[in-house]
């Protein structure tokens, strides 16, 4: 809050002073004291008119348009009338004999009611000229009043009577009261019907401690409201929102109460502003704040929140205390009058003037001052004072621009001290003006007229001075412009935007818009530019390649645009409007094409006008001429993030990414430590086209395929080429698919969607690029569709696929046009075209499918044709064509395939065949069967039991020549097949122990069979058989027993075996006999 000026008048010192803002404009400030005269300032506090008086003023006011003046004076029956349009003073005689001591003009209308100290009353009607003086009113002095929307007039006198009459003077209502009445205002009680707006409740204060309200709507029930006694006096009280009644107290406590009828009587707020005194309080609805004063310091609460201190004005120098506050209606400015006789005007709220060039900015300071500020380089404010107080600021790169209506004055900014150059009147009323370095443009009713600042500084041709767009036979408005180093910019009410190039002082460039265009804002360089039109909508212009691109979630309350000025962030740009600051980013070049994205939105305080926004950083202008800086939420990464969890970190990652902000992103990444963060990173490079920082970033993650998949590919210079291999890598083949086709090499679209096997897609793309590549994806396609099983789809490709002059192309095609037929049930095309073709596999395939389809003659017939005999045998063999089968045999490995023949031929009887079948089939005991049952062949039987030593087939034998009788060779077989005791019985029966005993011999034959036979042998006293069996069975006493029982006839060769016993026994006990046998002791005859 800073103080704009202070009035100490010598004839005021001392005594208390009255003073009076003028009503709507605030641009005069009536001021009076003991000294018999009014004088006028104005709101910079300089003279501007005074009114003599006969005596010390009595009252004053100004009618509802801040017009006129009207003042009474002591020692006077005349009311004074002083004019500000006119700066003249006339007095207007009342007709009433006694001394005026009340003036009110009404709200409405032109009525001034002016009251006697004897309750007389005079409504005077301006417009009409017209006097109404009504006698005896009121019976004593009176001392209020009040007007309402209605213009009935409410007054109160020392009569200790409450009167309501209407314009005409003609009472209404009268009540009488308990004390003198002061402080008389109309309002509207709080109600539940809210229908109702008309000022019916007066309000005034009795006998200094009652608050009364009497409700015209309701007399016989007035209310009086008491307060605690240890406040004090009511010293004023206001009413504001909604019902509400602010009242301050004598000993400096403010309290706030609802007039609602439920609510009635209770305090809603209560604070003790002021320790020892509160002399007055002043509401600005506009401004939504409360000031009270007291003490000697002034304290303003924010109506919202009356907790909240919005502000403290401490006046150290006034010690007799203070006196009455009163804000302007549009609460810009505070008027303070001190008891000492001195006046101070505070300034609440200035216009919110303020404009930037470059990182250089202007801002309206006070109301006579203006800054500029260059925050990001760090230079010294300078404030500059203005003659005027401005409409519209402007700032170049050396000049400062101020002015209002048709005027503007030039500064030259020096380095230390601030020049005035000159002031220029254009042609009408200007809206706008904008500076560059040496040209200025102003924008006035519709025209834009540009012209150098300083016409000295360029030697410059006569018609490079000064030019006025649009042209004269050009019929449309120019509603917005703008001024870059290159270019003047401006949109018209016909919605075209014109680039005027300065240097070669020629239109370069023009864009057609279909509606009107409101507001344009270039950025630094002129290349880009945010325009709004009449619809509300936003959108990104770029002049070099005449696009447009329509800004997303554009909110219609958007009140401007601000591009970064940081240069590292060429697209970044925020719209504001007055609670929030969206940032949106313009994404030149992506795999996408240029778009515009929204990256997030900040709130921002209560009155703050975004400026210039620097890397992330938003300088505002406040309504107190002050500079905030605000941080934008999209920018967090800009802070130290090292304690930060993981998810804020991925958060602030996605805004690092969604900004191109990559060198940041990666830091983050490093912080994170997590794969999938890179990985994010990386597909955000390939996403905007950054080859070389992916290149580094898969480098980092260890993917080298990625890495050399992007070293080739980025040296293209091809933009929609580049595009396609991003988009394909990021896995979007739709969108590359549509970069390829618009690429110089188109081809690369077919080559993708054959790699990804999307035959359909390749099929139309080779159409339209490649047409002698469509029989070969033809074919890849028809034997995708065969595996899915689109049998037809796939004949048709198939077909399609035959080129006629490639060979082994063809006989693929070929291939799949003979099974899809046979699929198709076109069994007969399908077969000629198998037997047709060269391939043995094609035929077995075939052959397969029709096998399936219980097709078997067909299917046998391609079987034998690619040689494939086994299958064709079992398949004939299904179908009973036995002939064929034979036919086959020579050439049939399988011996399953024999068996089933050999069976069959068995069974029709036909033995020879069916046994050489067996054979092929190595089904040896079938062979054998055969052999003896059906061709008495027992030689071939026997002869297959000794190859092939088949123990069921030596049974068989074995059986066979039981039959016959013939025990040897049963017993020799039965033997062969394991059955050792059925051979033992057998040969005992029969006694054919010999012939057991010689084919035991000779085969591998357990200990307990040789016993069996030694057992045998010794029963029959066949000594050198006995002993020969119990030496094999290892029982060598028995069998040397049995050699030496052995007569003459067999000595030789018997005592040869009993050597060999004794030989293996080892056995000195043995020995010792023998040799005793040998010497001849036991029976005398040595041998």
């Amino acid at each position: 809050m800073k103080r704009v000026f202070s009035l100490l008048e010598k004839n005021w010192l001392g005594t208390p002073i009255q003073f009076a803002w003028q009503k709507t404009s605030g641009n005069y400030l009536a001021v009076t004291g003991a000294d018999h005269i009014v004088k006028i300032f104005d709101r910079h506090g300089q003279k501007r008119s005074e009114i003599n008086l006969s005596g010390n003023c009595v009252a004053m006011d100004w009618d509802k348009d801040g017009d006129i003046l009207a003042v009474i004076a002591e020692k006077s029956s005349c009311i004074y009338l002083w004019d500000a349009n006119t700066n003249k003073t006339s007095q207007l005689d009342s007709g009433l004999r006694d001394q005026l001591s009340f003036l009110l003009w009404s709200k409405f209308g032109s009525f001034l009611a002016v009251g006697t100290v004897k309750g007389n009353l005079l409504i005077y009607n301006r417009q009409t000229s017209r006097k109404i003086p009504v006698i005896g009113k009121h019976t004593k002095r009176i001392t209020c009043g009040c007007w309402n929307a209605e213009n009935m007039l409410a007054l109160g006198g020392e009569d200790k009577m409450i009167t309501v009459s209407n314009q005409e003077g003609d009472t209404l209502r009268q009540t009488p009261v308990r004390s003198e009445p002061s402080d008389m205002q109309f309002s509207m009680m709080r109600t539940d019907d809210r229908t109702s707006t008309a000022e019916r409740t007066i309000s005034v204060v009795v006998g200094k401690r009652i608050l009364f309200l009497f409700n015209l709507n309701e007399p016989d029930n007035p209310i009086d409201l008491e307060f605690q006694q240890r406040y004090g006096n009511i010293v004023c009280y206001s009413w504001y929102g909604d019902g509400y009644i602010m009242i301050g107290f004598s000993r400096g406590t403010l309290v706030v109460i609802s007039t609602h009828i439920r609510e009635i009587g209770q305090e809603i707020f209560q604070t003790r502003n002021h320790k020892d005194s509160l002399t007055s309080i002043a509401v600005s609805q506009t401004l939504n704040k409360a000031a009270t004063c007291g003490d000697n310091c002034i304290k303003i609460h924010d109506l919202a929140e009356l907790k909240d201190m919005y502000a403290i004005i401490n006046l150290d120098d006034e010690h007799k205390g203070l006196g009455t506050l009163s804000w302007t209606d549009d609460g810009q400015l505070l008027a303070l009058s001190t008891q000492r006789g001195a006046l101070h005007v505070f300034l609440t709220k200035l216009p919110i003037l303020g404009d930037a060039c470059s990182t250089r900015i202007a801002h309206l300071t006070s109301l006579l001052e203006v800054t500029v500020a260059n925050p990001v380089e760090g230079e010294l404010p300078i404030t500059v004072s203005v003659d005027v107080e401005p409409n519209f600021v402007a700032v170049g790169l050396y000049h400062l621009a101020v002015g209002m209506n048709n005027r503007a004055w030039f500064y030259v900014l020096g380095e230390n001290a601030v020049k005035k150059l000159k002031d220029v009147e254009y042609l009408g009323t200007v809206a706008s003006v904008c500076l560059y370095s040496d040209y200025a443009s102003a924008l006035f009713e519709g025209k834009v007229q540009l012209h150098l600042i300083e016409s000295e500084m360029l030697d410059a041709q006569e018609e490079r001075e000064m030019r006025l767009f649009p042209a004269v036979d050009d019929k449309c408005r120019i509603l917005c412009h703008a001024l870059t180093g290159d270019f003047l910019i401006y949109g018209t009410d016909t919605g075209v935007i014109q680039y005027f190039y300065i240097e070669d002082w020629q239109f370069v460039n023009d864009y057609r818009h279909p509606v009107s265009v409101k507001k344009i804002f270039p950025d630094p360089n002129g290349t880009r530019l945010v325009f709004i039109d009449e619809k509300s909508d936003g959108y990104v212009y770029c002049p070099v390649n005449d696009a447009t691109y329509e800004i997303p979630d554009f909110s219609p309350t958007i009140k401007g645009v601000l591009w970064e000025n940081w240069p590292m962030d060429k697209g970044v740009f925020i719209a504001y409007d007055d609670d929030k600051v969206y940032t949106y980013v313009f994404h030149k070049d992506t795999i996408q094409g240029s778009k515009v994205i929204l990256a997030g939105s900040t709130k921002v305080p209560f009155s703050h006008k975004p400026l210039l926004l620097y890397n992330g950083e938003l300088t505002c202008q406040t309504q107190s001429g002050k500079i905030n800086n605000i941080y934008l939420s999209t920018h967090c990464f800009l802070d130290n993030l090292k304690d930060e969890g993981p998810h804020k970190l991925w958060q602030v990652l996605a805004q690092t990414l969604m900004l191109k902000r990559f060198s940041d992103a990666w830091e983050l990444c490093k912080i994170l430590n997590d794969h999938a963060a890179w990985i994010e990173l990386a597909r955000a490079c390939l996403h905007h086209m950054e080859v070389e920082f992916a290149i580094r970033v898969y480098r980092t993650i260890g993917n080298g395929g990625m890495v050399m998949s992007l070293e080739q590919i980025k040296g293209i210079e091809d933009y929609n080429l580049l595009a396609g291999h991003l988009a394909m890598f990021s896995k979007d083949f739709n969108l590359a698919q549509d970069l390829y086709l618009a690429s110089s090499c188109p081809i690369a679209a077919l080559e993708m969607r054959r790699d990804l096997q999307h035959w359909d897609s390749a099929l139309q793309l080779a159409k339209r690029l490649a047409p002698d590549q469509i029989p070969f994806i033809s074919k890849e396609y028809a034997i995708q569709l065969e595996f899915t099983g689109d049998y037809v789809n796939a004949l048709t490709h198939y077909e399609k696929g035959i080129t006629g002059d490639n060979k082994e192309h063809d006989e693929v095609c070929l291939a799949g046009v003979a099974q899809m037929s046979i699929r198709m049930g076109d069994i007969r095309r399908g077969v000629n075209q198998a037997l047709k073709h060269p391939s043995r596999v094609l035929k077995r395939d075939c052959g397969a499918i029709l096998e399936n389809m219980k097709q078997f003659s067909e299917a046998a017939q391609l079987y034998e044709k690619g040689l494939y005999y086994d299958k064709a045998a079992s398949v004939y063999i299904r179908c009973k064509n036995w002939a064929k089968v034979g036919e086959l045999l020579p050439h049939v490995s399988s011996p399953k395939i024999h068996l089933q023949y050999a069976k069959a031929k068995e069974a029709d009887g036909r033995y020879k065949e069916a046994v050489v079948a067996y054979e092929n089939a190595k089904q040896w005991n079938s062979a054998i069967r055969i052999y003896l049952d059906h061709l008495n062949n027992p030689e071939k039987a026997v002869s297959i039991v000794r190859e092939t030593q088949s123990l069921d087939g030596a049974k068989m034998v074995a059986r066979f020549f039981l039959q016959l009788s013939d025990y040897g060779s049963a017993i020799q077989f039965l033997v062969m097949s394991k059955c050792n005791n059925e051979a033992f019985t057998l040969a005992q029966q029969h006694n054919k122990m010999e012939i057991y005993a010689d084919i035991i011999g000779s085969e591998d034959t357990t200990n307990e069979d040789y016993q069996s036979i030694a057992l045998y042998f010794e029963g029959e006293k066949r000594h050198f058989q006995a002993g020969k069996f119990f030496l094999l069975c290892g029982q060598y006493s028995r069998a040397l027993k049995h050699f030496l029982k052995c007569p003459s006839s067999e000595d030789n060769a018997a005592i040869e075996m009993a050597i060999e016993t004794v030989g293996q026994a080892k056995d000195e006990l043995l020995t010792s006999q023998l040799i005793d046998y040998l010497m001849g002791e036991s029976d005398g005859v040595p041998k």
